[in-house]
């Protein structure tokens, strides 16, 4: 075993420990024999040439500069089931190589669609991510399971803890029993790869799930957070957290360039604009809601058409959304419950 193959377990034993899992379970699989490590999983994947790739904090990964979000495949009034399936086969054939999921988008449908576009030998085209609500190892075992079934995969590269929205949230994910438990549990069975955590409402908690990860020795392989023209102005991502993932060589997804579509209707930017913002800060990708090829053309473009802000760009763009950004009206899933399922749905927590 490799010097950092004996660091990683080492951690893994640390972290397991910390939440009570017994130690015969660390670097076992559910057949009791070693997780053999394959390298990263996008190295497998060809790079398309029109396609920008960074790296996945430093997981040794190379993402897509936009990924495919998952809400948007089965949205209500959106894409059909066979839409769907052609906006996740143009998206991987023109270079998109991260798809983003949820357990509990749209009942189900948007990992049973996801799922269908990927069969074929498309899976392998993509590091495969999607989110899960449960906080007791119970809830979170069985969304994994739930999520691996109806993506029709033996493995999910990325498991997020999703909506990290309340200060008692890491408590709850890193206690005794907690979701954590069965992540790491997942990860030893091979049917996890990576572990990370989203959320939306504050970038104090945030930090405080990355200040509890550090007291159980845990590192999150990537996070995601809302990153736009707006968001710099009020109870700011960018300013509170991105430099706190960055010093942990933690991978950023960007989220919610368009507010959902509060961003996008204030007018005070154009949908490119809106799309080079994040993508000039120090993240790994921004998470892109597709319910169209139109749509997917759109970040395309952005992405081909896309050089970093210069800082007299950057100060020009934050001067015009400055003054509707000061009061959070066009984010709402800062100030309000309009985005927060596990809100309306408490027993998804377990």
């Amino acid at each position: 075993m490799e010097r950092r193959d004996l660091m990683k377990a080492g951690v893994a034993g640390v972290a397991a420990a910390a939440i009570g899992i017994p130690a015969d379970v660390v670097g076992q699989t559910s057949q009791g024999g070693q997780v053999k490590a394959t390298g990263p999983v996008t190295s497998k994947i060809a790079e398309h040439p029109d396609m920008k790739y960074r790296a996945l904090g430093r997981s040794g990964e190379r993402v897509s500069l936009v990924g495919l979000g998952g809400f948007h495949l089965a949205k209500p009034g959106g894409p059909s089931a066979d839409e769907a399936i052609r906006i996740v086969h143009t998206a991987l054939d023109a270079g998109i190589n991260f798809c983003d999921n949820c357990w509990d988008y749209n009942g189900g449908e948007s990992e049973l669609r996801l799922g269908r576009a990927l069969a074929g030998g498309r899976r392998d085209r993509t590091l495969l991510m999607t989110k899960i609500d449960g906080r007791t190892a119970k809830a979170a075992a069985s969304q994994i399971d739930e999520s691996l079934k109806r993506l029709q995969t033996d493995h999910i590269d990325l498991l997020q803890f999703h909506e990290i929205i309340r200060m008692e949230d890491p408590e709850r994910v890193f206690a005794p029993g907690g979701a954590l438990e069965a992540a790491l549990r997942a990860r030893e069975q091979g049917k996890i790869r990576y572990i990370g955590f989203t959320g939306h409402k504050s970038p104090a908690i945030h930090r405080h799930m990355f200040e509890v990860a550090d007291g159980h020795g845990f590192h999150f392989d990537a996070v995601q957070m809302p990153l736009n023209v707006m968001d710099a102005h009020f109870d700011s991502f960018e300013q509170g957290v991105l430099p706190v993932a960055n010093a942990h060589g933690t991978g950023v997804l960007g989220m919610k360039a368009f507010g959902d579509p509060f961003i996008l209707d204030a007018k005070v930017a154009s949908p490119l604009e809106m799309l080079h913002y994040p993508m000039s800060l120090p993240i790994s990708l921004q998470v892109c809601g597709i319910d169209s090829l139109p749509i997917l053309q759109q970040a395309l473009i952005a992405v081909r058409s896309f050089q970093p802000f210069t800082p007299e760009q950057r100060a020009q763009l934050l001067a015009k959304t400055e003054a509707v950004a000061r009061d959070g009206r066009t984010e709402r899933y800062k100030v309000s419950t309009h985005f927060d399922g596990t809100v309306q749905n408490p027993h998804w927590l377990g």
